[in-house]
């Protein structure tokens, strides 16, 4: 009992604790709430004083933004209205001015159709006025062919005519400057490119004849080629087509014949019998049919080597059997194959000077007279014969051109197929490149001179330097300086149409005053 009642009290004095605490905290609040009243009066007293200072403030600036608007309003509609008043006045200037242009533009309008009338007038008196002069030139015109003896469309006739001649007179001068201009630099150019072209290469003519020799070991041998009877030499002439002259030369044969093929056969096989000493009729037929077929192996190697000195490669077989061929032919005796190879040689020249493709004329060259070969076996030109060959074995359009155009039978189609026409012509025109029969030379010479004097106003023509000129003699009276160049140029044309010769012609015509008196 003595633990537990001190313990009562010490319950009781924490409760007794524990209330008092809680009266002085109600107390404490009931203060605090008291002061917290009296705290949020005053703010809410400030608080309306604020606000009612601020609305007295917001009605003063109110009322002064309201007068500044006011203000700038009046200032704005002040402003508008002179600008209404300036555009106003600008209105009715434009107006005014519109009036006075109105004004006169009826003024212009007015004169216009014064100056309109004014000229209906004068059209009209003008239309007077051309009939008055229409039949006054009628008039004239009747008077003036009464007094000429002439009507008006003879008198045109008369006066065209004369003009046509004056015309014609003035364009052949013309056309005289024109062309000895042209000349004077296209000759220098042309003589310079030649003469280099020339000068760089050089070639030995042979002329081939008719004939050819071949030489025996001694005379006795001329007995064994007759043969018993002749058998032998008649088997050798039938198994080669040439004829065999055996006379009293010593220690010579003489083959002759026309095809150089021919007697080149001929006179290999003969050479090959003799070293043999069989001769007799069947062995001529073997020996002969071998040496053809050497022949041919030989012509192709010749082609080759040509081909190779020209620099030139990738030819058809059948090209190079063709340009081989051409070892044993001959043009006014000038052997084709070097004539072809000679003209390579100067045709690719002259386009390394020109800055052209020389490949390809180099190769138009050289095949420029492949028509040849076949030209007895077939109709047409060597020209268009060799074009048509070149086609068919491969050769590209400028080079089948080029063969084509070499005699100006067709147009040519690029500046190296000229080089090959103008190569061609100078190794032919070679002095001692070709020659021709003294029969066809003199015909050739008189149908020269023949055409010259067949032009009027001609006095005497005379063919030199081999035929290669005509110098043609004109009548001082009946031709002028004029009509004598003309007579030169159309005298070259009808040479170029009705003579067939090497080279060029020169066609000189001279006109010159001779005073001659003899003193006694």
């Amino acid at each position: 009992m003595e633990m537990i009642i001190p313990i009562l009290a010490g319950v009781v004095g924490l409760a007794l604790g524990f209330l008092l605490f809680k009266v002085f905290q109600q107390q404490m609040d009931a203060q605090r709430r008291s002061e917290a009243e009296v705290h949020i009066q005053q703010l809410t007293q400030n608080a309306q004083r604020d606000a009612d200072n601020m609305v007295k403030e917001a009605k003063f600036e109110a009322k002064d933004l309201l007068f500044q608007a006011k203000s700038d309003l009046q200032a704005k509609e002040k402003s508008k209205r002179n600008e209404m008043q300036a555009a106003d006045r600008k209105i009715i200037q434009r107006e005014e001015a519109l009036d006075r242009k109105v004004s006169q533009f009826d003024t212009r309008d007015e004169e216009m159709r014064r100056k309109e009338q004014a000229l209906q007038k004068q059209d009209t008196s003008l239309v007077k006025k051309t009939a008055e002069c229409e039949q006054a030139i009628k008039e004239h015109r009747v008077a003036l062919e009464q007094v000429a003896g002439i009507t008006a469309d003879e008198a045109k006739r008369q006066l065209l005519g004369e003009i046509e001649t004056e015309a014609r007179l003035d364009a052949s001068l013309l056309t005289k400057r024109i062309l000895d201009e042209s000349k004077e630099h296209a000759d220098r150019d042309a003589r310079e490119i030649v003469a280099r072209s020339i000068q760089r290469i050089t070639r030995d003519y042979v002329n081939e004849a008719t004939i050819t020799v071949v030489t025996l070991a001694n005379d006795g041998m001329k007995g064994r080629i007759i043969g018993r009877e002749g058998r032998n030499i008649r088997a050798l002439e039938a198994a080669t087509g040439v004829d065999l002259i055996i006379d009293e030369t010593p220690e010579a044969v003489i083959v002759s014949g026309f095809d150089p093929l021919r007697r080149e056969v001929a006179k290999i096989a003969l050479e090959r019998l003799m070293q043999d000493g069989r001769i007799h009729p069947t062995r001529i037929e073997e020996v002969v049919e071998k040496v053809k077929g050497d022949i041919d192996k030989l012509m192709r190697d010749e082609a080759e080597k040509v081909i190779f000195e020209v620099g030139l490669s990738d030819f058809h077989p059948e090209i190079v059997k063709l340009l081989g061929r051409l070892k044993y032919r001959t043009s006014y005796g000038q052997n084709n194959l070097y004539h072809a190879r000679e003209a390579a040689y100067i045709c690719g020249i002259m386009a390394a000077e020109l800055g052209l493709d020389v490949k390809l004329s180099k190769r138009g060259a050289l095949l420029h007279d492949i028509g040849k070969v076949v030209s007895q076996e077939e109709e047409g030109t060597h020209a268009m014969l060799g074009a048509e060959l070149a086609k068919k074995y491969g050769e590209s359009e400028l080079i089948v051109n080029a063969i084509a155009a070499h005699h100006e039978q067709v147009e040519p189609l690029c500046p190296e197929a000229v080089l090959v026409a103008a190569a061609e012509a100078l190794s032919a025109a070679r002095p001692g490149a070709r020659r021709e029969t003294l029969e066809a030379y003199v015909k050739r010479l008189e149908k020269l001179e023949s055409l010259a004097t067949d032009f009027a106003g001609v006095d005497k023509a005379y063919a030199i330097q081999a035929g290669r000129e005509v110098r043609v003699i004109i009548r001082q009276g009946e031709l002028s300086d004029t009509e004598g160049f003309a007579l030169s140029r159309d005298l070259a044309k009808k040479i170029e149409q009705e003579l067939t010769y090497p080279g060029q012609i020169k066609v000189t015509v001279i006109r010159e005053n001779r005073f001659i008196e003899f003193a006694k």
